[in-house]
C-alpha cells in the first residue's frame, strides 16, 4: 500500500472512461454491464484509512438487540438507509456555516462514506442524494457483489453547481449472492396528478437462503417547510404504486427514505396508517416503541440550528420482524459544530436493522 496511486483510486479510474459516466443517458439500467475483477472489502476498508490517517476516527455505534425471543434468525437481512449528501450540494449551495470546506473534500469523504458502509455490510443499501454514482458507488460496490440501480431527479439541483458530476437521486444495491431481481420499478412521484422532481426505486428480490419474496423500496420526498401538502400527496402516490407492486402487501414491504417529514406530518401518518400495515423500525428503539428517534439530521445553517427526524425504514409488521438496529450518534459524539463533519460525512445519519422473515406471518387484517 505504499503506492503513491493506491488500488482504491485504481479502482475509480476504471471507470472513468465508461460511457455511463460521461453521458449519463441511460439511468435506469441495471449496472451490470462492465464486469470489473473482485474487490477484498478489508484490503478497500485498509485503503480508505490510508487515506483518512489524518481524520479523527469512525465515531462507534452499537446496534440494540430488539428481538423478543432468544432464538437466533440464521436468515437476516441487514438493511441500510442513508442520505448520503450529495457532493455539489454539500460544497455549492446547503451552506453548513460550521463545517470547513476541507472536511468535504470529495477524495476523502467518499472514503468515509465507503469505511461506514463497509463497516455495517449491509445485504440491502438504499442511498439518497448520491451524485458520484457511476464513477465511485457503482465500480466499487459491485465490485463488493452488489447489483444496482439508479433513479436521478429529473431537475436536480446539483446540475446549478459548477463542476457538479451530474444529477443526484436514489440509488439502491444489493448482494447478489444473497437475493435475486425478480422485479424492478422506477416511479417518478406525482403530486396532484402531475409528475414532480422526486423519485423512488421499487424492487422485488427473492431470497436465495428461504426463497421468500419481498419488495425493498428506496425514496426522497421534497424538502421545506411549506411543502407538507405536496410530500403528502407524494407519499400516497408512493403507496398506491407499493399496493400493486405487493399485490395488496401479499409480498413483504421494506421502505427506506429520507421523508423531509417529521412525524406529526400526514404523510408520516398516512405510512403508519396505511392498508399495508406498515412500522417503522426505529420506532422499537424507544422506551415503549412508539417513539421516533429525536433525530437523524442535525447541521448548521445560516438561520439556525436544524434538528430533525426525517429519515425512516418502514417494514412490513405481519410478515417481518425486526432482530436489531443501529444506535444513533449521541449530541457529544456528533459535537457542537454538528454535521458533516470531519468525522462524518453527512448531514443525516446512516440507519441499518437487521430483519427476518416471520414463521407464520399474521393474516393482513
Amino acid at each position: 500500500m505504499g503506492n503513491s496511486t493506491s488500488r482504491l483510486y485504481s479502482a475509480f479510474a476504471k471507470t472513468l472512461s465508461s460511457s455511463a459516466v460521461s453521458h449519463h443517458r441511460e439511468y435506469l439500467e441495471q449496472s451490470d454491464a462492465e464486469q470489473l475483477d473482485p474487490i477484498d472489502p478489508k484490503e478497500l476498508l485498509e485503503e480508505c484509512q490510508v487515506i483518512l490517517q489524518k481524520r479523527p476516527p469512525r465515531l462507534q455505534r452499537d446496534f440494540v438487540d430488539l428481538r423478543t425471543d432468544s432464538i437466533s434468525s440464521h436468515h437476516s437481512i441487514r438493511v441500510m438507509q442513508w442520505n448520503i449528501l450529495a457532493q455539489a450540494l454539500g460544497e455549492g449551495k446547503d451552506n453548513f456555516i460550521q463545517c470547513p470546506m476541507e472536511a468535504l473534500n470529495w477524495e476523502e469523504r467518499k472514503c468515509l462514506i465507503l469505511e461506514e458502509i463497509l463497516a455495517y455490510k449491509p445485504d440491502i443499501l438504499c442511498l439518497q442524494e448520491v451524485d458520484h454514482y457511476f464513477d465511485t458507488f457503482q465500480p466499487l460496490l459491485s465490485r463488493l457483489g452488489y447489483q444496482s440501480t439508479f433513479f436521478p431527479k429529473p431537475w436536480s439541483p446539483c446540475l446549478d453547481v459548477e463542476h457538479n458530476n451530474g444529477p443526484d437521486g436514489c440509488a439502491l444495491f444489493f448482494l447478489k449472492d444473497r437475493f435475486e431481481l425478480i422485479n424492478s420499478v422506477n416511479i417518478r412521484l406525482t403530486a396532484m396528478k402531475l409528475k414532480t422532481n422526486q423519485v423512488a426505486i421499487a424492487q422485488t428480490l427473492k431470497c436465495n437462503e428461504t426463497e421468500k419474496l419481498f419488495c425493498i423500496a428506496v425514496t426522497h420526498l421534497k424538502a421545506r417547510t411549506g411543502w407538507e401538502r405536496f410530500r403528502s400527496a407524494q407519499g400516497c402516490d408512493l403507496l398506491q404504486n407499493l399496493k400493486n407492486i405487493t399485490q395488496g402487501a401479499e409480498i413483504p414491504l421494506i421502505i427506506c427514505g429520507d421523508f423531509n417529514a417529521e412525524p406529526t406530518e400526514e404523510v408520516y401518518k398516512e405510512f403508519s396508517n396505511s392498508s399495508l400495515n406498515l412500522n417503522s423500525a426505529y420506532k422499537l428503539l424507544s422506551a415503549d416503541g412508539q417513539s421516533e428517534p429525536p433525530y437523524t439530521t442535525w447541521k448548521i445553517r445560516p438561520s439556525g440550528e436544524c434538528r430533525h427526524t426525517l429519515d425512516y425504514i418502514w417494514y412490513s409488521q405481519h410478515a417481518l420482524n425486526v432482530n436489531s438496529a443501529l444506535s444513533l450518534l449521541t449530541e457529544e459524539q456528533i459535537g457542537p459544530n454538528r454535521l458533516p463533519s470531519f468525522n462524518y460525512p453527512s448531514d443525516h445519519l446512516s440507519l441499518v436493522c437487521d430483519f427476518s422473515f416471520n414463521q407464520e406471518p399474521d393474516r393482513l387484517l
